[in-house]
């Protein structure tokens, strides 16, 4: 049973480029995904970086309240002041008024430090918003670039498999089976060149015997790696 060389190096180079386009083509859901995980992300950032804000904002109206609350204590203890019986309760409530004033200037201070950092949040949910955008509008183009590729890829899927079709009907039906059994197994990569006796698929120095019967144009496996040789392109010249 002779196999042609030539038909032989056809099937792996359609097998190989179909390997690398079905590789392409399951590369752009992958792309499209991790697009789609970097928008999440910055959707996230961006609800956390709201969700500070809105956290400072309830201090600082907490804050104000209590300022509030001070500051309408101070005035009742100003009025009581006119009614004190004793100097030690009219010294009593001055102390406790300048207490609350010292109370209140702590809390007016951390309200303006809470409203500046307020400020500051609210920046950081500006830029992050930026990069939301910026992050969907990525995606949106990754989106269309997989598209289009995935039209191209599949067209020339289609057009290989068809060459592929008929190139497998050259083969001898009696080595079919074994020819179609290592594909299955190994797709491209059940297909090596035989180059100066070695076996490309693995580098197995294969036998003065094989190398003759393949130049015989003889079905030859590499008892190495197992794959599907054929002479390389000089050498199949002389095997036919």
């Amino acid at each position: 049973m002779a196999v042609s060389t030539t038909v032989l190096r056809e099937l792996h180079r359609l097998h190989s480029q179909l390997s690398d386009l079905r590789e392409r083509l399951d590369r752009g859901p992958r792309r499209v995904q991790a697009h789609e995980t970097n928008v999440a992300r910055q959707q996230a950032a961006l609800a956390s970086a709201r969700e500070n804000v809105q956290q400072t904002k309830k201090i600082v109206d907490s804050k104000q309240l209590d300022l509030g609350t001070g500051e309408n204590k101070i005035l009742d203890l100003k009025a009581k002041l006119n009614g004190c019986g004793s100097n030690k309760e009219y010294q009593m409530l001055l102390e406790q008024i300048a207490a609350s004033e010292m109370a209140n200037s702590v809390r007016a201070d951390e309200i303006l430090e809470a409203m500046e950092k307020v400020d500051q949040l609210e920046v950081s949910v500006a830029e992050q918003k930026a990069l939301l955008s910026t992050a969907e509008k990525e995606l949106a183009s990754c989106r269309d670039a997989v598209a289009a590729e995935a039209s191209v890829i599949e067209g020339d899927i289609g057009r290989l498999e068809g060459e592929l079709t008929a190139a497998d009907q050259e083969l001898p039906a009696d080595f079919k089976i074994d020819y179609r059994r290592v594909i299955q197994a190994k797709g491209a990569g059940g297909m090596a060149e035989a180059e100066d006796g070695v076996c490309q698929g693995c580098g197995y120095q294969i036998t003065l015997n094989m190398q003759t019967e393949l130049m015989l144009s003889k079905p030859i496996f590499c008892k190495a790696c197992g794959c599907l040789l054929y002479m390389a392109a000089a050498e199949s010249d002389v095997g036919g």
